[in-house]
């Protein structure tokens, strides 16, 4: 049975390549959005669309310009955690 190549030694894969992450355009501004199940919400955030609180425990949504903005070196620090309804009522 032939082996599969070390994980080290092959090409990275797309960042993009999850099945859970999309590009959505809003406001002529693309963005990445990643859904985050609950079993995987570990941490407390703060929504920008309601400014209450993300629980622990909660499933969400991240989503980060694709292109960064402000000089910032990654868009993915400009990433920002909504609850899954405030993303969708935003536009």
């Amino acid at each position: 049975m032939a082996r599969r190549q070390s994980k080290h030694l092959r090409a990275p894969r797309p960042l993009l390549a999850g099945g859970a992450q999309r590009r959505v355009v809003r406001s002529g501004v693309e963005y990445i959005v990643r859904a985050v199940p609950a079993g995987r919400a570990q941490k407390e955030y703060r929504c920008p669309g309601c400014q209450q609180r993300v629980a622990p425990g909660t499933a969400h949504v991240v989503a980060w310009p694709s292109v960064a903005p402000y000089g910032a070196d990654e868009g993915i620090e400009a990433r920002r955690h909504w609850h899954t309804h405030c993303w969708g009522a935003s536009r």
